[in-house]
């Protein structure tokens, strides 16, 4: 928020001419969150309505074929003698059928919004502007602009050339923006381009004045430059897209005008819900420590339930002998993971001597299965 009490005035040449205090509007809340919100709601109520004919997709005679066929119940375009005869017809799913749920013309295009919290937004909006971080975060070039808010002598709104307002502009530093604006011009991507919306445009500077005495015809040629009287103050342009901090530039009649238009004979100047924003520094502070309660102690603390599936101490005291069975299961577990080497090698061990007399077992067989006449030598053995 601006904290200044003065705001200095500069001539048409560029020169400081004097000063003027800054309007208590300039100090309202920066809610980004409600100016967001009423510039999305107050952007939807310049929309054109849209809808498709409602015979699109409608004009051909057709009707089903029921059931019994081995099709589809869509309905199907009657006659004969050509491809289109039979084809499916109506359905979105259909080649040249309607869309899905046709778009009608009594959509709700447009929204209420409270009027506290348009002026709310306004007035958040405002102050945004008298800050220069923001006009800078913004996008807008300011960096040979003297003062932020931009305040120029009232001979502003009795100009009545454009050269004049290239000058005057130039000698404030504030042409820069212009220049951006006009930089950034290119056409429009999408089908807009054929809709006498071909061209996209950075914003620029804002002029803000109380009597227009030909100020209006000299800066709307300006590319990126747009003009607003005081009375008319318009959250579309004080904060387009709903980003805060447009870079304004204000005659000096205009800029006094807010202390009329905002305070005690005005409108209401929001105010924050809290002018120190560090609640644990106020809630730390002496003021309250000293007003508070002392801690109180001796609250019971009670250790966590354990589960006696999982913990054997807590299942001892539900069910000793189940304990008991589950610990000896254990030591029986562990008894046969340290024995468990000893058996393999006992194992190991026969299976070795038993291999020692097979050589032995193989040539018996052999010798006794031999081919030839046993009984050669009679039956003496």
């Amino acid at each position: 928020m601006a904290a200044r009490p003065l705001v200095s005035v500069f001539s048409l040449t560029g020169d400081k001419s004097g000063e003027t205090s800054l309007p208590a509007v300039m100090t309202a809340p920066l809610r980004s969150d409600i100016v967001q919100f009423v510039h999305t709601n107050m952007n939807k109520n310049n929309r054109q309505a849209y809808a498709v004919s409602l015979y699109a997709g409608k004009q051909v005679s057709a009707s089903s074929w029921g059931t019994g066929r081995a099709v589809a119940r869509i309905p199907r375009v009657g006659g004969g003698g050509t491809s289109r005869s039979g084809q499916g017809a109506f359905g979105n799913m259909c080649r040249t059928g309607r869309m899905f749920a046709p778009t009608k013309t009594w959509r709700k295009w447009h929204r209420k919004i409270n009027t506290t919290q348009k002026r709310y937004a306004v007035a958040s909006a405002l102050a945004a502007t008298a800050v220069p971080a923001l006009v800078m975060a913004r996008g807008h070039v300011v960096d040979n602009v003297p003062e932020i808010p931009l305040v120029l002598d009232n001979a502003l709104e009795s100009t009545k050339k454009t050269s004049q307002a290239k000058e005057i502009l130039a000698s404030v530093g504030a042409f820069d923006d212009v220049e951006k604006a006009a930089d950034s011009k290119q056409i429009r991507a999408g089908k807009g381009k054929m809709r006498n919306r071909r061209y996209t445009l950075r914003r620029g500077p804002l002029v803000i004045y109380s009597n227009n005495d030909g100020v209006e015809q000299a800066c709307r040629n300006l590319p990126g430059v747009e003009l607003c009287c005081v009375d008319r103050l318009n959250l579309l342009q004080l904060a387009p897209g709903g980003h805060m901090g447009r870079f304004c530039v204000w005659s000096q009649s205009a800029l006094e005008a807010l202390d009329t238009i905002y305070g005690a004979d005005g409108k209401r100047i929001p105010t924050a819900a809290m002018t120190n924003a560090d609640l644990a520094r106020i809630i730390n502070s002496d003021e309250i420590q000293s007003v508070l309660n002392p801690a109180k102690a001796g609250q019971a603390t009670y250790a966590p339930k354990a589960n006696p599936l999982k913990n054997i101490d807590a299942l001892e005291k539900l069910d000793a002998y189940a304990a008991a069975a589950r610990r000896a299961e254990t030591k029986a577990q562990e008894a046969r993971a340290s024995n468990k080497a000893q058996l393999l090698a006992a194992k190991r061990g026969v299976k070795k001597e038993r291999k020692q007399f097979k050589a032995q077992g193989k040539a018996f067989y052999e010798a006794s299965v031999k081919q030839g006449d046993v009984c050669a030598d009679g039956f003496d053995m």
